[in-house]
């Protein structure tokens, strides 16, 4: 079976045939995007799977998709994507925020938006916030930005006069 019983070829025994060496495999580098670009940031990089569970620190420079569970610390320069399945217990430092599965823990980042099905319990400070119907938010928010407050002036006081309705039917009459 499989040439075990055909005859070695002639000059040749059973035992020196070798395989021909193969070329080490490589694989083909992408162009690197320059720094601080926009393209460097949406790119999703890490990917927790469905059925992988993450305890501890996890830190990058492109952007995370957690859709399995997480719990410890996450710092990325670029998007943070919480999927539907996730579950995340974490402080989180991120370029944008984007959660649609169940999180805890206090998020600093430029923008955060909770999906219909997102679910997050933890203070915020960021510069723009969405929030879906149907998304649930329990926390504190605290929005940067140098917006001042419009001044808000109390009411002038007029001099106008209490007038008796007597004197006003008399004056008509």
């Amino acid at each position: 079976m499989f040439g075990r019983d055909r005859p070695a070829p002639t000059g040749q025994s059973p035992s020196t045939n070798t395989i021909p060496p193969v070329a080490p495999y490589s694989m083909p580098t992408p162009p690197s995007p320059q720094a601080g670009s926009a393209a460097a940031s949406n790119k999703i990089e890490t990917v927790i799977g469905p059925n992988c569970s993450v305890n501890g620190m996890l830190q990058s420079d492109g952007g995370v998709r957690i859709e399995g569970t997480f719990d410890g610390e996450i710092r990325t320069a670029g998007n943070l994507i919480v999927a539907e399945s996730a579950k995340v217990i974490a402080e989180v430092q991120a370029y944008n925020v984007v959660i649609s599965g169940s999180m805890k823990g206090n998020i600093t980042a430029n923008r955060i938006e909770i999906t219909e099905t997102g679910k997050l319990w933890g203070d915020l400070n960021v510069n723009s916030l969405l929030l879906s119907e149907g998304a649930f938010l329990r926390g504190q928010t605290n929005m940067g930005g140098d917006i001042e407050p419009p001044m808000i002036e109390a009411p002038q006081k007029t001099n106008a006069k209490l007038v008796n309705p007597n004197e006003l039917e008399s004056a008509n009459a």
